[in-house]
């Protein structure tokens, strides 16, 4: 495994941005910073709260005012580009949300973005003045940068990962549709993921919003295309009917149960420690007649701690065939642990999906190390 990304914020990264600030702010005690920053409870910090102690540490040393410490960020953010400077945007968020301070926020909201991301600094004026932040949002979304734009809707997204969570959109995500309609066609593609991923946040508390979106704006416009197909993944994974239907998803025959007349699955090894890796076989028969549309997965039903199962779906295929093709495939699957997921001895269900539908499945048995 490599680094933790919280080691990127170590002694000699603090040295050279405070030498950055020194030659633009004579008056700034490196070494001062330096110590604040790094002090005894340093080293137990996770990336994100080395990133605000960084943040609260500058507040300590830059000029009192506001507006005078924002002016030296400004003398110095085109040379501080990238992931590790997150914080320039969440000083903003520390120090600006003062009613006086609301439009040198947004301009500075609006130029940090464009060198790491504001984000996850814009929620905290979401959460305070939704109606106000989102007219600001609109106006972003027209802006000329890329990175402007992705901020409008990637900020206001219900329930962006390591951000606040945005409990008024996923009651009612109607102020957030405007901006989507502004970008749903944007010639960059950094926008198009964002605002895919904004309807996807979206399908978790209102699976009606975006499927009558996905119905009125597929066949537009191919970026928009994309950004329909890509917003309705989690719909697709569930096989709700609606989102296979549109997208052309072939349906059983009248009277049967599933587009294929024979299927199997099989597992090598069926018992697994923790951290090994299972060879996964399948072979499918499609049904005769037309051509199909089909979406090949595998689910396996993890067991978690407390003996109860989670279904997380894997891909195998997603393609148009012949009716009567023949199909087979192998995929390995590691059972190692990841930070996203930790696994539990017990019995694993692993079924083999077509169109959303179980037509094989097999058990395996996973164990502990200490088993093994």
């Amino acid at each position: 495994m490599g680094e933790p990304l919280k080691l990127m914020y170590n002694e000699a990264f603090l040295r050279g941005f405070g030498e950055k600030i020194h030659t633009v702010y004579g008056a700034f005690d490196n070494e001062g910073f330096i110590a604040t920053t790094m002090d005894d409870t340093w080293d137990e910090l996770e990336l994100k709260a080395r990133m605000r102690r960084i943040t609260l540490s500058l507040g300590g040393y830059l000029p009192r005012q506001y507006e005078d410490a924002l002016d030296v960020l400004f003398a110095i953010d085109e040379t501080c580009v990238g992931f590790p400077y997150l914080f320039f945007p969440d000083f903003v968020e520390v120090y600006g949300q003062a009613e006086e301070h609301w439009k040198l926020s947004m301009k500075a909201l609006e130029r940090f973005t464009s060198k790491s991301s504001a984000e996850f600094a814009v929620r905290p004026f979401l959460l305070r003045d939704p109606e106000r932040m989102m007219c600001e949002m609109l106006a972003w979304a027209q802006h000329p940068d890329e990175h402007v734009r992705r901020l409008a809707s990637e900020g206001c997204r219900p329930r962006l990962p390591w951000g606040q969570a945005l409990p008024m959109f996923k009651r009612e995500p109607d102020p957030i549709l405007p901006v989507l309609e502004l970008l749903k066609a944007d010639t960059s593609l950094y926008v198009r993921k964002s605002v895919a991923n904004n309807l996807n946040d979206i399908v978790k508390d209102h699976p009606s919003v975006v499927i009558d979106i996905a119905r009125r704006w597929k066949g537009v416009n191919s970026h928009t295309d994309w950004i329909v197909r890509h917003g309705c993944r989690t719909l697709i994974r569930k096989a709700d009917p609606e989102i296979m239907s549109l997208f052309g998803y072939a349906e059983p025959a009248a009277g049967t149960a599933s587009i294929t007349t024979h299927a199997s699955l099989s597992a090598e090894p069926n018992t697994i420690p923790i951290g090994g890796s299972s060879e996964l076989r399948y072979e499918l028969h499609i049904q005769e007649g037309e051509q199909a549309h089909i979406r090949i997965e595998y689910g396996i039903d993890f067991v978690k701690a407390r003996g109860q199962t989670s279904r997380k779906s894997f891909l195998l295929s997603d393609k148009t065939v012949p009716g009567g093709t023949y199909l087979q495939g192998t995929r390995t699957h590691s059972w190692r642990e990841l930070t996203t997921r930790r696994h539990y001895p017990g019995e694993h269900r692993i079924s083999l999906l077509v169109n959303g539908r179980e037509v094989a499945y097999v058990m395996v048995e996973l164990t502990s190390n200490e088993d093994v």
